[in-house]
């Protein structure tokens, strides 16, 4: 920890104060991810939780005393706690505004009663103790370093200490964190897109050009506080380019003051602006952004919207420039103010999509305005020196890149059109990669001009030239990012993708071996996107030489990674052509009749299929390739023996399965015995296709009986012991859940001894494997066996630290789980002993319905079988009033597992008296006027209850409760009628409410119901007719003594 705090966190400088940490998103994420750590301690290390510091961690802190509760003694400015050292000092004190804490059990607690400014108080305790690890275990440990390792943690730690085991667990416990900040902070720092002073020159001068008096104009003026410019480009005085400042800009909007801007590596900034000695006061006064643009946009209202003017010019003239493609006016200008403007709109967008997602921190970022600025600037000086060598014959390629390039422009606005036809599987390459590319003045290797030169040839240079040309250009490493953007940088893409509109094969076989290669890189295959190279691919798939087929269809699947290429595809007729291909293997998957000629079919097919496993990310690919009849030609080659051409051919299957035609297809075409058997290959990346398509074609229980009668479950079982391959593993487990679904599986699963290898999963695995492993075991637990067999295996302790996560669909599986295990009050008291109940409470609070709903149906076993389930229901601050207002939700599950989390509650009195002064009654009555006969039941479950304190029968009444319940008995669920004829039964001891139901014509349903073979129910309806001819009854006599 001490060493992350010092190498990674990020501290004001000396002259601001000492030692404060800035405001910054990395600080942030440090101060939560320790915020966490100290928060789950309590949790999983009880023991260590209850160690006493050496010296207290002490600072000033904002609580009020009266937010401490039981277990400390309060008065108006001082706070100790009842637990004590061994010396008598309270373990938490407060004096206000001084706190002292001891313990992680304290420090935790601190945590929790802070709730909203735990952030702030993370960072004061870390500023006031900046070695905090010297304090909790003693000043030896003041001289720990960056590399030092447990041995050297072992050393510190002295025999004569009794203390000496549970040191050494804490230190490790440190340790362990630190390296995690570091690496947390590591990938925090690497997806920083750097400015530098060339990117930074270039930005103002764009902006230069586009400033002025005038209303159209994006500024009235920029200008650089300082006239000189070190050699490095810099204008900052040397003492603060060491905090990586660049220079100081002086912007005047026109409908806001004139700002002082700092430019630094880290991004954009507002400064303190000029003092009256005309200094400037370096002082960052807001948030940082990526570039110059970003920051005037959201500055200045008038700029942003001049800027967007400016990009519907650029596209008029974009548009004449198709129209009238000898007159290109203003090329230059136009061109560079796209990129800044498809920059700047990206980056927006970029901020926009964040919340998606898997995983934030591995979720590339699109290129900002830095690389597409300088490009502009970078690339003639390349030419230049070019043309200096070669004569200068490297001039007619410039328009050619500026008329691609500028492409991007009127597309990338266009990104948006087709998102809701994307499916949901797309992936990360749908996110601009941020750009590398060499600086002109680097030194680049002897390839970079070697390529060039060839380049050169094959520009001018006749038919065998070119083929001369391409050959020496296909033995260079074209894996190697230098060479592929030495091709790039002269306008070599061009003249490949020129080349496939000749009429030579050699020609075109050598430029499609070369774009096969290079088209690996991100930037490259968007470029060959922009420049036109889809369409001539998809007309060369008609050709009749198979060797042009493959590598076009090839080279299409590497470029086929991201939306607008996908979409390309399509709208030119290549999903039908890449189908057609797949048509080639028909008769070669015979060994009969196997031959070098069938060979070439099935590389064909295999090609063919491995294009549409690319195009197959998008929803509207899927249907295309679904109409242009491909499920039937994928489930023939499902049939062959080659794994070269199984893999893709499965990896699309499992691509379109996720749509429930694809899903019927697959089952009609009979393709799940195909899938089962290659689970037996021994090809890893085949395997994890195939667990993969049966993960997505398992939610269907024809499908699950299919897997089982052919034998999968048994390979699906034995690849749960090979734990290396994690995107396997996440496969294998994802399709053992899906079958756990139907209970023959469950059987055939625990016979396989496949459940007590799933226990073992729940611990050292990534999120996605442990999603997959926890909703098998909650399908698992359905069974009495299982739920023994999963807690002699020790499953409930990983299941409850699971609980602290944060992942959606994780924490739906795992009370899932747990509430499942809880039926065996065995388990419960298990469940109790490592606090789960208290932290399936908490997540009643979680922002999602899901985990909520889930948390509630697993609270309703856990106090149903506690022994002293109302005091342990009792026992949690604020956990009744929590239930009660959910009660307000909008969302249907959520408030039938309330409803039947207050049936379970109010079988006690006193939860039942605490819950009706919390207003239960009004909310419960609220919710009748429903027709969802899932939370009818429940709902009248509670309500049944709820019945059984003081006057909540009669206030049912009053709140128009009973006559919305009558129409529950015309409900076709046997279980609504149930719990309704035991609500209506309770109801009917007040009088008014027995009127209510006979008005409401309830006497002749519930005679129906009388003769039900249900026993509860003929009782409960008997009971409530009893009531109402007994009002009648006495009626009468009153009426007639």
């Amino acid at each position: 920890m001490g060493v992350a705090l010092t190498r990674s966190a990020q501290w004001t400088a000396a002259a601001y104060g000492t030692g404060t940490l800035e405001i910054t998103p990395l600080n942030e994420a440090i101060l939560n991810e320790m915020i966490m750590f100290v928060e789950g301690f309590i949790y999983k290390y009880p023991q260590e939780a209850k160690y006493v510091f050496v010296e207290p961690l002490e600072w000033k802190t904002d609580l009020d005393p009266s937010a401490f509760e039981s277990g400390y003694v309060v008065s108006a400015t001082t706070v100790k706690s009842e637990e004590v050292d061994k010396t008598g000092q309270p373990l938490l004190c407060l004096s206000v505004p001084q706190i002292k804490i001891r313990s992680f059990g304290k420090l935790s607690y601190l945590l929790f009663i802070a709730k909203d400014t735990k952030l702030k108080e993370a960072q004061a305790c870390i500023e006031a103790n900046r070695n905090p690890v010297a304090k909790i275990l003693g000043v030896n440990y003041n001289t720990m370093k960056e590399d030092s390792s447990i041995l050297n943690i072992l050393d510190k730690i002295t025999k004569d200490d009794p203390e000496s085991e549970i040191k050494m667990k804490i230190a490790i416990l440190l340790k362990q964190l630190d390296l995690h900040l570091l690496n947390y902070s590591l990938k925090h720092i690497s997806l920083v897109i750097c400015l530098n002073p060339v990117t930074v020159k270039n930005d103002i001068e764009l902006l230069k050009c586009f400033s002025g008096k005038g209303e159209q104009t994006v500024l009235e003026s920029i200008e650089h506080t300082s006239d000189y410019e070190f050699s490095n480009g810099c204008r900052a005085p040397p003492w603060r380019q060491l905090h990586g400042e660049i220079c100081y800009v002086l912007v005047k909007p026109h409908d806001v003051e004139t700002l002082c801007i700092t430019c630094s590596a880290e991004g954009v900034f507002l400064n303190g602006g000029k003092t009256d000695e005309r200094e400037i006061n370096y002082e960052r006064k807001g948030a940082i952004y990526k570039d110059l643009v970003t920051f005037l946009k959201e500055k200045s209202a008038k700029f942003s919207e001049n800027m967007s003017k400016q990009l519907s010019r650029v596209n008029e003239e974009q548009q004449k420039e198709k129209d009238q493609p000898n007159k290109a006016p203003k090329k230059k200008e136009v061109h560079a103010l796209s990129k800044a403007i498809t920059g700047s709109d990206k980056s927006k967008l970029e901020k926009n999509q964040v919340n998606f997602g898997k995983n934030q921190m591995t979720k590339r970022l699109e290129p900002s305005l830095n690389w597409k600025t300088t490009i502009d600037f970078k690339v003639p000086t390349l030419r230049d020196t070019q043309k200096e060598k070669h004569g200068g014959r490297l001039e007619k390629s410039a328009p050619s890149v500026s008329r691609g390039r500028a492409q991007l422009v009127p597309k990338s606005t266009d990104k948006n059109e087709e998102i809701v036809s994307e499916s949901s599987s797309e992936s990360e390459e749908d996110e601009e990669p941020p750009h590398h590319r060499q600086e002109a003045n680097a030194d680049l290797p002897s390839e970079y001009w070697q390529i060039q030169k060839l380049v050169k040839y094959l520009k001018g240079g006749n038919q065998t030239t070119t083929v001369i040309a391409l050959c020496s250009m296909k033995d260079f490493n074209l894996t190697q990012e230098t060479c592929q953007l030495a091709i790039r940088d002269v306008g070599g893409l061009e003249v490949l993708i020129n080349l496939l509109d000749t009429d030579e094969v050699k020609c075109k076989i050598g430029s499609l071996k070369i774009l096969k290669e290079i088209s690996h890189n991100p930037q490259i295959r968007r470029n060959i996107v922009d420049l036109g190279g889809l369409p001539v691919m998809v007309n060369i798939l008609d050709s009749p030489h198979k060797s042009l087929k493959c590598l076009a269809a090839e080279t299409i699947a590497n470029v086929a990674k991201f939306r607008r290429a996908r979409r390309a595809v399509r709208h030119h007729g290549g999903i039908t052509k890449l189908v057609a291909l797949l048509n080639y293997a028909q008769n070669s998957t015979e060994p009969a009749q196997s031959s070098l000629y069938d060979e070439r079919d099935v590389e064909v097919a295999r090609c063919g299929a491995l294009a549409l496993w690319s195009c197959s990310k998008s929803y509207t690919n899927k249907e295309a390739i679904r109409k242009a009849g491909g499920i039937p030609l994928l489930a023939h080659l499902l049939k062959t023996s080659h794994e070269n051409t199984l893999i893709p051919v499965v990896g699309t299957l499992q691509e379109c399965a996720s749509e429930e035609n694809y899903r019927a297809a697959i089952k009609a075409e009979r393709m799940i015995e195909n899938l089962v058997k290659n689970l037996n290959s021994e090809n890893e990346q085949l395997q994890e296709h195939c667990a993969m398509a049966i993960y997505q074609c398992a939610e269907d229980e024809e499908t699950r009986d299919l897997v089982r009668l052919h034998g999968g479950l048994k390979p699906l079982a034995s690849l749960l012991n090979n734990t290396d391959n994690k995107e396997r593993l996440a496969a294998v487990t994802g399709a053992i859940w899906k079958c756990s679904i139907s209970k023959e599986n469950v059987t055939k699963f625990r016979e396989y001894r496949a459940i007590e290898t799933l226990v073992g999963l729940l611990t050292d695995q990534p999120e996605e494997v442990l999603v997959n492993v926890v909703g098998a075991l909650g399908e698992c637990c359905q069974e009495y066996e299982n739920r023994v067999l999963v807690r002699k295996c020790g499953g409930i302790q990983p299941l409850v630290n699971l609980l602290v996560g944060i992942n959606q669909s994780l924490l739906v599986n795992v009370t899932k789980a747990l509430g499942a295990c809880a039926i065996e009050p065995e388990s419960v008291m298990i469940i109790d002993r490592l606090d789960g109940v208290r932290l399936l409470w908490s997540l009643l609070k979680n922002p999602h319905p899901d985990v909520k709903a889930s948390a509630a149906w697993a609270l309703c076993p856990c106090i149903q079988n506690a022994k002293d389930a109302g005091e342990m229901v009792r026992s949690f601050v604020g956990g009744l009033e929590l239930v009660v207002n959910l009660l307000k939700s909008d969302n249907k599950e959520v408030l039938a597992s309330i409803c039947a989390a207050i049936t379970n509650i109010a079988k006690d009195q006193e939860n039942l008296a605490v819950i009706t002064d919390h207003g239960v009654v009004p909310l419960l009555s609220k919710l009748t006027n429903t027709n969802n006969d899932k939370l009818r039941r429940h709902l009248a479950e509670a309500i049944s209850r709820c019945c059984m304190w003081g006057r909540n029968r009669v206030a049912f009444g009053e709140h128009k409760a009973v006559a919305p319940l009558v129409r529950y008995l015309k409900s076709n669920d046997t279980n609504v009628h149930r719990a309704t004829a035991q609500a209506l039964y309770q109801l009917s001891d007040d009088a008014d409410n027995c009127i209510t139901i006979h008005k409401n014509g309830a006497v002749k349903l519930l005679l129906d119901m009388v003769g039900s073979p249900d026993h509860d129910l003929q009782e409960a309806a008997a009971g409530c007719i009893y009531n109402i001819r007994r009002l009648a009854l006495a009626i009468d006599k009153a009426r007639y003594p």
